[in-house]
């Protein structure tokens, strides 16, 4: 495969990745606050807390997904394998 091909494959399994990874720490989340949170507090408290369970999974998706694209790019070269995604215009002066 060439390095284009190489670059949409893998931008497509890192979307299905992070995705799953989502759906992963939303599904902890859930479990934790009914084991821990949901006795404590009135039933009521779920309305707001699944939309703060959603968003807290989100943003440990990314911080997981960037992580791991950080280990990834140092195991490999990336600039060997993947295509650039943006190219940067030259500026005429």
């Amino acid at each position: 495969m060439n390095k284009r091909a190489n670059t949409v494959v893998f931008i497509f399994a890192a979307t299905v990745f992070n995705v799953i990874v989502t759906m992963a720490c939303f599904l902890i989340m859930i479990v934790l606050y009914s084991q821990f949170l949901l006795p404590m507090l009135p039933e009521d408290s779920i309305a707001w807390a699944l939309p703060v369970m959603f968003v807290f999974s989100i943003v440990a998706a990314i911080f997981i997904y960037r992580a791991l694209i950080k280990l990834l790019a140092k195991k490999i070269n990336v600039e060997k394998y993947f295509d650039p995604i943006f190219n940067r215009a030259r500026r005429q002066y």
